[in-house]
């Protein structure tokens, strides 16, 4: 499995992003070497996205010690991931780490076709109605979590007692999660507090994520009616109703990743962002590969649980209260450890 030259020059070949502190040559065909590749999602390293969340999670295994070798692939089109994933593969690559669950299936068509490499698919559910490849793992986060967690910081913040979420459809099941568990935050904090949902359900898969103007429309009605905080959920139509609520006078509450860094319109009232922690989950699980190299038994395949977390408060820091802080901090702390649940799962959402 772990040739050297030719292989090598075709990784070198194929639009190979190399670490800037590392030398341009590894010999990953040595069971020595241990090496790790990272394929993006259709995007670059620096999308202050996915992408970058997780190969921040690779140096960090390499700062750490846990990788000798590290190195990534930028792709373009979604045709070429698995080409790209094959790249490392046949270089003898350890680990490879694939980002978006629009590469879950050429993940695992990977992971059937190299068993002795390992793989880490971030965002991407595994099936479980079946067993899992034994080099597979999924990172998934708790979209009811998420929710949970930007409910509560809508209810704390809110001066008018109306809070809501937009969101794309809701025959995409992690929307409902994120919805659900929004309203079930919301109440956590104060029963009192009216926090509304508002699906665009109205249109196909195809439109629903990629409607701004519904966005920015949904929005507008909402802040008419009183509502201060809006949460919004999936593409440019959850933006463009956080851009909107900004511009209104309103607060926003990203999702997913820090959209502080990704909607610089709407930063100036962006409370906070309930991020997926991407990067400490894959530093981690290339680590748990790298024990599974004596034990196979050590690695954890299937569906891995990643933590959510808060983003910073960035420009409204100075004027979020401190026991407001404390309070979302702790209570993300609970959720995790399970102290504090939603109420809210996959079969009932």
């Amino acid at each position: 499995m772990k040739n050297q030259y030719l292989l090598l020059v075709l990784v070198l070949a194929a639009a190979l992003v190399l670490p800037g502190c590392a030398s341009r040559s590894s010999n990953c065909a040595s069971p020595e070497v241990f090496c790790v590749g990272l394929v993006t999602e259709v995007g670059r390293l620096d999308d202050h996205a996915y992408n970058q969340a997780a190969w921040d999670g690779v140096k960090q295994a390499k700062s750490a010690k846990t990788a000798d070798w590290i190195a990534s692939i930028e792709s373009v089109d979604a045709r070429d991931y698995g080409e790209n994933i094959a790249v490392f593969a046949d270089a003898g690559y350890d680990v490879i780490v694939t980002v978006g669950s629009e590469m879950g299936d050429a993940t695992r068509s990977a992971a059937g076709k190299y068993p002795g490499t390992y793989f880490i698919g971030v965002d991407q559910s595994e099936p479980t109605d079946q067993a899992p490849a034994p080099n597979l793992a999924g990172v998934v986060f708790p979209a009811d979590q998420i929710g949970f967690l930007a409910g509560a910081a809508a209810a704390l913040v809110s001066q008018t007692g109306k809070v809501a979420a937009v969101c794309v459809s809701q025959e995409w099941l992690p929307v409902q999660l994120y919805a659900r568990g929004f309203q079930a935050g919301a109440e956590y904090i104060d029963v009192q507090v009216d926090a509304s949902v508002v699906f665009h359900d109205e249109v196909g898969l195809e439109k629903t994520f990629i409607d701004p103007e519904w966005g920015a429309a949904t929005a507008n009605a909402l802040v008419d009616q009183g509502v201060d905080v809006i949460f919004g959920v999936g593409g440019t139509t959850g933006s463009e109703a956080l851009v909107t609520a900004s511009k209104r006078g309103a607060y926003g509450i990203g999702v997913d990743i820090d959209e502080y860094f990704t909607l610089p319109v709407a930063a100036p009232r962006l409370l906070t962002s309930v991020i997926k922690n991407i990067t400490p989950a894959t530093a981690d699980l290339i680590g748990r590969a790298k024990d599974a190299q004596a034990d196979l038994a050590l690695f954890p395949a299937g569906n891995y649980p990643g933590e959510v977390g808060l983003a910073s408060f960035h420009d409204l820091e100075a004027t979020v209260p401190a026991a407001l802080k404390v309070r979302l901090a702790e209570l993300n702390q609970a959720l995790v450890s399970g102290q504090v649940r939603t109420g809210i799962s996959e079969s009932n959402p």
